[in-house]
C-alpha cells in the first residue's frame, strides 16, 4: 500500500507539473500575468510568492491549476493589469496558452521515450520462426521451427513486425520467402490463409496468416541521437493514435466502459510498475502523460479542449462566444466531469471487491 501511494504521488506530481508548466511558460511568453501556480487543489500546504505569482503545493493531489490575470472575461481589472490580462490577448495567443498544457504532456512522453531509446536502444524481435502450426500453409510448404527469414517478395526483412505486416497485407496472394536453416538458404512459395480473429479492441476482423509464431529472439539496436529523436516521436504518435481510437471505440460501445479506471487503479498500476523498477515506472508515466493529453484535448467544457473549442469559434466569427452560452456549457461540463469521476471510482472499487 505504501509503495502504491508513493508511486501515485510521484506519477501524478510529474504529470500535473508538466501540464501546468506548459500553461505557465506560454502565458509568460505572451506577457500574461500569472497569479497562482498550484500543484494540487484545496488548502495551501506551503509555497512562495515571487513577483505576482504564488507558487504553492496544495493538499489534494488530484490536479493542479494556473490562475492568470484576467482569466475570467468579466473580471474587474485595473488599468495596470490590462496588459497582463489573458482575456485581452489575441485569440491566437489564448489558443496557444491553453493548448500548451496537454502539449507539454505529449512533450514529456517524447522526452521520456527519447531518453529510453538513447540509453537502452530499441529492442527488435528477430524474424525467427518459433512454433509452426502443422495444419497451416507454412508447415505444409516445409518451414520449420528455428528457420530465420531474411527476405519476403524480394524485400529484406529485419524484424518480426515487418514480416507479419507483409503477410497480413498479402490479401491471400502467394508470397515468396527466403530463409536460413543453419548454413543453408531455402526458398518457399506460400499462399497465406484467411482467418477470422479479434483485434486489440475485441472486434472481429479478417486477416491473413501462414501459421507461424515468433521464437521470441530479440536484440537491442543502439540508436544515435537523431534516430532516438525520430523513434520517440514515432512511439508517441503510435500510442496517441491508439488512445484516440480507444476513446472512439468507448463512445461506439465497442470497448466496455468497465475498462475505465480512476485514481485507485492508477495508484495500483503505478505501485506495480514501481516494484518492477524505475524504468518501468518512467515508461508508465509516459503512457499516462499521453492519455492525459488526449483527455484534455477532448472538446468538453471545463477541460482545455472545451476552452479551445470556444476560442476556435471566436476566431471564426471574430467575436467571443456569448457569455451565457459559455456559462451553460461550463455547467454541463462540470456535471459530466463529476459523473465521470463517480463512474471511474465505482469501477475502481468494483475491481477491488467484486473481481
Amino acid at each position: 500500500m505504501g509503495t502504491n501511494i508513493f508511486a501515485f504521488v510521484v506519477v501524478l506530481g510529474v504529470l500535473i507539473f508538466f501540464h501546468e508548466l506548459g500553461h505557465f511558460l506560454m502565458a509568460r511568453l505572451f506577457g500574461v500575468g500569472v497569479e497562482k501556480f498550484s500543484l494540487g487543489f484545496g488548502p495551501k500546504i506551503f509555497g512562495k510568492t515571487v513577483g505576482i505569482t504564488d507558487y504553492r503545493l496544495s493538499a489534494i493531489p488530484l490536479g493542479g491549476y494556473v490562475k492568470m490575470v484576467g482569466e475570467e472575461p468579466d473580471a474587474e481589472l485595473t488599468p495596470e493589469e490590462i496588459p497582463l490580462s489573458f482575456t485581452h490577448k489575441p485569440v491566437s495567443q489564448r489558443i496557444l496558452i491553453v493548448a500548451a498544457g496537454p502539449g507539454f504532456n505529449l512533450l514529456l512522453a517524447i522526452l521520456i521515450f527519447f531518453g529510453i531509446f538513447l540509453t537502452s536502444g530499441m529492442y527488435i524481435i528477430k524474424p525467427t520462426i518459433g512454433n509452426v502450426d502443422e495444419t497451416g500453409p507454412a508447415y505444409q510448404a516445409g518451414i520449420r521451427k528455428g528457420d530465420k527469414v531474411f527476405v519476403i517478395n524480394q524485400m529484406p526483412v529485419q524484424n518480426w513486425e515487418e514480416m507479419a505486416k507483409i503477410i497480413s497485407d498479402s490479401n491471400g496472394q502467394p508470397i515468396h520467402i527466403s530463409l536460413k536453416r543453419g548454413e543453408e538458404t531455402l526458398e518457399f512459395k506460400i499462399i497465406p490463409k484467411q482467418i477470422r480473429t479479434k483485434n486489440l479492441f475485441g472486434e472481429d476482423i479478417d486477416r491473413y496468416i501462414i501459421g507461424v509464431m515468433s521464437a521470441g529472439d530479440t536484440y537491442a539496436k543502439k540508436l544515435g541521437i537523431g534516430e532516438a529523436f525520430v523513434e520517440s516521436f514515432r512511439q508517441t504518435y503510435k500510442i496517441s493514435e491508439l488512445t484516440v481510437l480507444s476513446v472512439v471505440k468507448i463512445f461506439q460501445g465497442t470497448i466496455s466502459t468497465k475498462t475505465l479506471g480512476g485514481p485507485i487503479m492508477i495508484a495500483q498500476m503505478a505501485g506495480e510498475q514501481a516494484k518492477e523498477g524505475a524504468g518501468n515506472l518512467i515508461f508508465f508515466i509516459a503512457l499516462l502523460s499521453i492519455n492525459l493529453a488526449i483527455l484534455n484535448f477532448l472538446p468538453i467544457p471545463v477541460l482545455d479542449g472545451g476552452h479551445l473549442f470556444f476560442f476556435f469559434i471566436e476566431a471564426v466569427i471574430r467575436k467571443p462566444v456569448n457569455m451565457k452560452v459559455r456559462e451553460v456549457a461550463q455547467g454541463v461540463g462540470v456535471f459530466l466531469l463529476i459523473l465521470l469521476m463517480v463512474f471511474v471510482f465505482y469501477n475502481d472499487i468494483s475491481r477491488i471487491f467484486f473481481s
